[in-house]
């Protein structure tokens, strides 16, 4: 079976359901995984950070890291870094914010084809398209575990468990 898909998110109910099964498909240590979300200005990759940052355990608000570039959050499976690169006009800049300090945690990236390289190491990119009045994502696997989480990823929301 395939290591990517694509799946419809009609409403930002779907986008939340998207960060829900992925959380469920993690596993409980999130140190060491990156995750890449792509996709066009306001297509709901802050929606589904912060969706899936309240699934993993944070109950405050989720800023966006537009300024910040990343805003960390400690939770129980561990730290997830919320990073943001739309700011960011050279790649090389990655190396001033402490990008690889992060692999200790879940680093979530919005705008990873600022810093292109990204990919190389990451394990999942899910990228965001509009979709009609909706959005649609297209999940794809980058690592050996990561086309594992995306096929189980795309089977749970292609056949939502009941």
């Amino acid at each position: 079976m395939s290591s990517e898909g694509t799946v419809e998110l009609p409403d930002e109910q779907a986008t939340i359901a998207l960060a829900e099964a992925l959380k469920r498909e993690l596993p409980s240590d999130v140190a060491g995984w990156t995750v890449l979300l792509a996709g066009d200005l306001g297509s709901g990759k802050s929606t589904l950070a912060r969706a899936l940052i309240h699934s993993l355990g944070h109950t405050g608000a989720v800023p966006s890291p537009t300024y910040t570039l990343v805003e960390p959050y400690a939770l129980e499976g561990g730290t997830v870094y919320h990073v943001d690169l739309y700011r960011v006009a050279d790649p090389g800049e990655l190396h001033f914010l402490g990008f690889d300090e992060l692999d200790g945690g879940l680093r979530l990236v919005e705008w990873p084809d600022r810093a292109p390289d990204l990919e190389r190491a990451a394990d999942l990119r899910i990228k965001l398209d509009y979709l009609g009045a909706g959005r649609q994502a297209q999940v794809l696997g980058l690592s050996e575990r990561g086309r594992e989480l995306a096929r189980r990823l795309v089977e749970a929301l292609i056949q939502p468990q009941h």
